[in-house]
């Protein structure tokens, strides 16, 4: 479940670290509060959340079993456990 969520994180924080490598590339000063005006945070903020809900819509439409499947739990036959299986 961790690792999920660390990809969402990652994918948010995508746009902040492009504006740093361009902060980084026009030698700006990366630290400096002029670098980060509000209407720029907000624009970041803004393609950070779009590019997560794509990436939920990409998750629920191209994951998972197929649609119309049967999920036949794990069970044990003649003493063996078989792993649970989509048909």
């Amino acid at each position: 479940m961790i690792r999920p969520a660390l990809t969402e994180i990652g994918i948010f924080l995508i746009p902040f670290a492009v504006y740093a490598l361009f902060l980084l590339a026009t030698r700006s000063n990366l630290v400096a509060q002029s670098s980060w005006p509000l209407p720029s945070i907000a624009k970041l903020l803004l393609g950070s959340l779009l590019l997560v809900i794509a990436s939920f819509i990409m998750l629920a439409n191209f994951s998972g079993a197929p649609p119309h499947s049967t999920y036949i739990p794990a069970h044990i036959e003649n003493g063996r456990l078989v792993p649970g299986v989509e048909k």
